[in-house]
């Protein structure tokens, strides 16, 4: 379903400045305005935990490390 809804000049400038790039539509910067808002799935918050769990371990690779081996550096 598509519907069409009104809203002010201000609005839409503001919308135009969160666009990432020219074509992305209205839609999708709302979207992406809503997920900030949004609950973390469950799923999410898991996985999140397990990195913090793997950081506080010391399972990480620097910046430096990265580039090294994707030989950027």
């Amino acid at each position: 379903m598509v519907t069409t809804i009104q809203v002010s000049q201000e609005l839409v400038s503001k919308l135009k400045e969160r666009k990432m790039y020219t074509k992305e539509s209205y839609e999708e910067v709302i979207w992406d305005a809503l997920e900030d808002s949004m609950e973390l799935s469950e799923e999410t918050k898991a996985e999140i935990k397990l990195a913090e769990a793997e950081i506080t371990k010391g399972k990480l690779y620097t910046h430096e490390q990265v580039k090294k081996e994707l030989g950027l550096k």
